[in-house]
This record gives structure tokens, C-alpha cells and sequence, in this order.
């Protein structure tokens, strides 16, 4: 099969979050099935871009209402993310630096979309698939089956869509409808969802299949989905919940460059305590205490506004036996909170405001604990790369992280879980991951090699999308 995955991420050649990592994993374990996968993304301006060699393969004109542009389409060369890699080019809309953040976000991915479509459109053939990832690529459902210029040849080409985060919908303004290709006006509203354009409703009501990262997430949109319960609940039919997966080859404690020392699950307790040693060094932490830490972006969705309070009533109420430790950006004011702790709490709590992929690797690494109380979470990577490097997921039980953590008090359970996102619930469950390291060490340590055997790659994950395709022909 020939499979075309639209996106706004790709790790490593941009990513902003878990989307990025998908994007960059899934077409690989495609590939390694035997299949013909392509990722087309916008042309950020990334180091990736620079550092890699690139043919052109197609030029092409379109618009946007009124606003004319040409677009250009080039290949890596080499293949070395394990896929074809395309990115598309638009001089002043597409060439910049990051992926989101811009006013003019509305026009810089509708006009993705539209030239993707018009390159789909001059091919000689046609591919298997078309699957599209976020509201980003939302639009691409409807202008394939209802757009004048495009349906003729691509109405045919299943479409399916993956929800990754519902939270997000890229809402627009009907004022600004004439910046779409023409379409079937009759078709209005499988644009529409209370009174605005939303490229998220649009690819559930006009994708042929639309999945959700975990199942448990897709059973949580029928609840709680940013206004488009009712929407899921309605196309239910066509909707199934595929666990995201991640690389096994990039997240290897045995092979990882960026940790301070490789370890397999025979040996990982030296290797964890040599890896925690260096981060604890860096960080100014006690290495024998254990270490809880947060990876992610600092925004309420991630309950990343409870870590303050949260950090400093643990330090307190347990008399400072564990140290705390947060990689992350978002939300200013949250990162300045968590800056100014480091002074308060100096020896028991460190942050790095920003994102390093090195350094990320080695929290895995050197970790004890890896806490992630998030509001929403459809399918979390984080937990899964915890696991990976064994090391303790501490999760709220949500979403995908109730899909794969097992509490350690239920049968050969090897996590923490807690049922709300709150200050209460943090504060206890870090008491359980102190009892857990200071008083049941043959407990713990049959839990870090255990965790360490769970194979969540994208292998079993790959193929049941691949099924999901030719379910559609």
C-alpha cells in the first residue's frame, strides 16, 4: 500500500509535542511492513532542514481567496528517517522558524493544505490512503470530496483522520469561508459546528475512518470533547481507538548516546544509579534520595499549574525525602513560579525551563519516578518512555495512561495511579513512591525489571492501522 500521512510534526525534523513523535515513528514500522508510507509537513525552518540533502519534485501555484502563491514540494534524499520525507514550501507563510504561535496561523495551514491537495491532484496516480493528523490537516476530508478542483480525482482515495488532542480544533471564522477553495456550497455543514468553521468536527463528520490515540480516549470524547461530544458519539460507528506506540529504536536504554550510561534490564540498577548520579550532579539533588520528575509542556492541560503547590507540600509534609526535578516551557508566569522555587527549595528542587531531547533521555535515565498528573491526556508518550527506561510512572488515571499503567497495588501492577488532578492526590501518591523506595526494595526492584519487558513499539500498533486501510478498499 502507498500511505500518505499529512502533518503539521515530525520528529526529528520539528516536533512541539506527542504528535511529532507519531508522525516520525508510525510511517517507519510501515515501511518495515512492506509499505510504500510518505510524510508531507510544511518547510519549517529547523536544523534539519539545513543539515540534510533535498531534491525538488514539484512547484506549483494556488490561492487563498484572494491571495495568490506558488508552493514547492522536495524529498530527503537518503531516506534516513526510514520514509519519505516531503516538505512544502510557501515563501511568507511557511518559512519560518517555529511551527505554531503566528497570527496568521489560520492562512499558513490552510494554504498547507490546499497546495497538498494540488500536488495530490497532478499525480499520475493516485495512493492508498490519505491519513490525516490534527486539526491542522482537518480540511483536507472535506476539500477532497466537496472542492470543485480536487474531487474528480481525489474523492476516491480514502481519507482517515487521527485525533490526537481534541482539546485543540483550529476553529475559523465563517467570515473568512472564501479563503477556501470552491466548494459544493449544499455540503456548508460538514464544515460547520456551532456557528464556526472546525477543521476537527469536519474530518470526524467527512473522513472515511477517524481514530483516537488510546481507547480509553475515545470513550472520554463521547464526554468530555471541547464541545464535540455529540459529534463523537454520533460517528462512533466509524471511530476506534489505535494505542500510539513509540521507536524502540530512538528510546533504548542499551543503545541511548544521550544517557550517561547504557544499561538492559539485567543491569538496571548500576545503570540507573550511574545515570542519576550525573543528573544529580548537574542539578544540584542528593542522589540517594529518590527523584521524582515532570517532563512536559507547562500548561493545564498538563496539570503543570498544580506543580508548584504540589512540589512544596510534598517537600514539606515528607520532611524533604525525595528531590524533585522539571524539564518543560509554556504558560510564562508557570515557568517563572518554577524558577524561583530552585532558590526556595535549593538541594531538593531543580527545573530547566525550555526543551533539550539530551537531557530529556537522561530524566528517563536517571529517574526514579516520572510524575504526570495531566487533566487530558489521549494517549501520553512519557509514561511509555518511562517504562522503557524503568523508571516509576506516577499518572493520573486518564485516557491512555489508565491504558497502559497498572497500579502496583493491583496484580503485578508496576505504577502509581491517582484519580485526580489535584494538589491532594500528587501530595499522597509521592508519599506511596517514598514508602515504595526507602521500605519495599524487592517490590521495587521487580517492578523497574518487569516494566522494563513491556513492549509498547509501534509493531502490533503499525499493523492494525494497515488492517484499518484496507478495511477501506
Amino acid at each position: 500500500m502507498e500511505i500518505i500521512h499529512v502533518a503539521a510534526e515530525c520528529y526529528p525534523v520539528a516536533k512541539a509535542g506527542g504528535l511529532g513523535d507519531v508522525v516520525g515513528a508510525l510511517p517507519k514500522y510501515q515501511a518495515e511492513l512492506g509499505h510504500v508510507a510518505k510524510v508531507v509537513m510544511p518547510m519549517y525552518r529547523t536544523k534539519f532542514l539545513y543539515n540534510n540533502d533535498w531534491e525538488l519534485v514539484h512547484e506549483g501555484n494556488q490561492h487563498i481567496g484572494p491571495q495568490y502563491f506558488n508552493y514547492s514540494v522536495i524529498k530527503e534524499k537518503t531516506n534516513k528517517l526510514g520514509f519519505d520525507l516531503y516538505l512544502v514550501d510557501i515563501n511568507g507563510l511557511l518559512d519560518r522558524e517555529k511551527i505554531y504561535g503566528y497570527e496568521d496561523d489560520i492562512e499558513r495551514f490552510l494554504a498547507f493544505q490546499v497546495a497538498v491537495c494540488d500536488w495530490m491532484n497532478k499525480w499520475q496516480h493516485t495512493p492508498d490512503v490519505i491519513h490525516c493528523h490534527d486539526h491542522h490537516t482537518g480540511l483536507i476530508p472535506f476539500m477532497v470530496k466537496y472542492c470543485f478542483e480536487f474531487r474528480q480525482k481525489l474523492a476516491a482515495i480514502p481519507t482517515v483522520f487521527t485525533v490526537h488532542n481534541a482539546q485543540y480544533q483550529g476553529w475559523i471564522g465563517w467570515d473568512k469561508y472564501y479563503l477556501l477553495p470552491s466548494f459544493d456550497s449544499w455540503k456548508w455543514g460538514m464544515l460547520d459546528w456551532n456557528n464556526s468553521i472546525n477543521p476537527m468536527a469536519s474530518a470526524v463528520k467527512c473522513a472515511w475512518k477517524v481514530t483516537t490515540v488510546s481507547h480509553s480516549y475515545l470513550d472520554e470524547l463521547k464526554e468530555t470533547a471541547n464541545g464535540l461530544e455529540n459529534l463523537f458519539q454520533y460517528e462512533l460507528g466509524k471511530s476506534s481507538g489505535i494505542l500510539n506506540g513509540i521507536d524502540n529504536d530512538v528510546w533504548d536504554p542499551v543503545t541511548d548516546s544521550m544517557i550517561a550510561k547504557n544499561y538492559s534490564k539485567e543491569l538496571v540498577e548500576k545503570g540507573k544509579k550511574k545515570n542519576k548520579k550525573e543528573l544529580a550532579g548537574q542539578f544540584g539533588l542528593d542522589p540517594d534520595k529518590p527523584l521524582i520528575s515532570f517532563i512536559g509542556r507547562l500548561v493545564g492541560e498538563k496539570a503543570a499549574d498544580l506543580l508548584p503547590e504540589a512540589i512544596s507540600q510534598s517537600i514539606y509534609q515528607h520532611h524533604g525525602h525525595a528531590n524533585f526535578l522539571v524539564l518543560g516551557s509554556g504558560d510564562p508566569e508557570l515557568e517563572d513560579r518554577l524558577d524561583q522555587m530552585k532558590h526556595q527549595f535549593n538541594g531538593y528542587y531543580n527545573s530547566y525551563i525550555g526543551y533539550s531531547e539530551p537531557l530529556s533521555h537522561l530524566i528517563y535515565a536517571g529517574s526514579d519516578f516520572l510524575l504526570m498528573p495531566s487533566r487530558v491526556e489521549p494517549c501520553g508518550l512519557n509514561q511509555m518512555y518511562a517504562l522503557r527506561y524503568g523508571t516509576v510512572p506516577m499518572v493520573r488515571n486518564i485516557g491512555g495512561l489508565r491504558d497502559t499503567v497498572t497500579d502496583m497495588g493491583d496484580w503485578q501492577g508496576f505504577g502509581i495511579r491517582f484519580d485526580q488532578a489535584s494538589v491532594g492526590d500528587i501530595t499522597y501518591s509521592v508519599g506511596r513512591a517514598i514508602d515504595l523506595y526507602n521500605n519495599k526494595q524487592d517490590l521495587y526492584s521487580w517492578m523497574r525489571s518487569h516494566m522494563m519487558t513491556i513492549d509498547h513499539s509501534w509493531d502490533s500498533s503499525a499493523q492494525q492501522y494497515i488492517d484499518l486501510y484496507k478495511s477501506l478498499k
